[in-house]
């Protein structure tokens, strides 16, 4: 008994001895931008976090944010950046949760979708735009992107009875980096894109950026959201909600965010920061269906029945 107690004992004590191995967690970043210079970009932060949370932190990029939320909804991604309309398919899908939200470096709220041109495209206008549309190449967004699919579809293409797919000649989802150097290169002749993204070009090259027309402007979108696996350990939240809200505090930390995504830093922030997205995303629905001809006049009022029932449900956003 004594020599089991001793094994015990001894066994305890090495167990003590032993360094706590960090808890393993992937970051998901969508590559907007070419991947090498969105690692050069995103490295700086993920270095931080890791250093400061105890955590080993390592970042997943993605080409698409289909990819990332795919990986969080396996577990292989445990914290990522997203849009607003794809953060949606994170907490609905994917057991995610918003837990923080991107403060703009001039204090703004949002941000904002646009539908961009060359200045010398020849193309004045949205009129123009339509006018000519079927002789057009249309950039539009990734999927599951807001400001490059949502919105745009909502404003742009459902307020008129339309869809993009059906409008143009030509078109061809992207990043909103690979659509701003398809203007750019006159390889499409419409693009989505947002307001970051231009911003991003004219701090690095405003020569370029002056070449951009913009043809459409949205109402403001709020900010990105930060997601969460909500069955993230509750220390590893703990951890990781201290180091992003505080994180932007001195001259370096600045700049690592300016170059990362021009924001200034991060507000704590919940699930109902995705409501006026949904709702759009509803309204959306709501217009396709009004004006769905294979539809019968049951099957019409049924399923606008069922999306107002929806959009009762959300409410008002606080």
């Amino acid at each position: 008994m004594n020599l089991i107690r001793s094994a015990l004992a001894a066994l305890a004590s090495l167990a003590l001895s032993i360094p706590a191995v960090a808890q393993e967690i992937n970051f998901g970043i969508i590559t907007t931008d070419k991947a090498a210079a969105l690692r050069s970009m995103w490295e700086p932060f993920i270095h931080d976090m890791r250093k400061e949370t105890g955590l080993k932190i390592n970042a997943f990029y993605a080409t698409d944010y289909t990819g990332v939320i795919e990986a969080q909804r396996f577990n292989k991604v445990q914290v990522a950046w997203y849009g607003n309309k794809s953060a949606i398919e994170a907490v609905d899908r994917a057991n995610g949760e918003v837990f923080a939200q991107f403060i703009d470096l001039h204090g703004t709220p949002g941000y904002y979708s646009y539908i961009i041109t060359h200045r010398d495209s020849g193309i004045a206008s949205l009129e123009d735009m339509f006018a000519k549309a079927k002789g057009l190449t249309y950039g539009s967004g990734d999927p599951q992107s807001t400001s490059g699919t949502l919105v745009p579809g909502f404003y742009v293409f459902a307020q008129r009875g339309l869809e993009a797919k059906d409008v143009f000649k030509v078109t061809r989802p992207a990043s909103h980096g690979v659509n701003l150097l398809a203007v750019l290169n006159r390889q499409v002749d419409v693009a989505a894109n947002n307001s970051e993204e231009l911003d991003k070009l004219k701090m690095k090259d405003p020569a370029k950026r002056e070449e951009v027309r913009i043809l459409w402007t949205s109402p403001l979108i709020p900010r990105d959201p930060l997601v969460w696996r909500k069955d993230l350990p509750e220390d590893a939240k703990a951890k990781i909600r201290k180091f992003v809200l505080g994180y932007g505090k001195d001259a370096r930390e600045k700049e690592v965010l300016r170059n990362m995504l021009q924001i200034a830093g991060f507000k704590a922030s919940t699930d109902a920061q995705l409501i006026p997205i949904r709702q759009l995303e509803l309204a959306k629905d709501r217009k396709k269906a009004e004006s769905d001809t294979t539809l019968s006049a049951a099957e019409r009022r049924s399923r606008l029945a069922d999306i107002d029932a929806k959009l009762a449900r959300l409410g008002n956003p606080k």
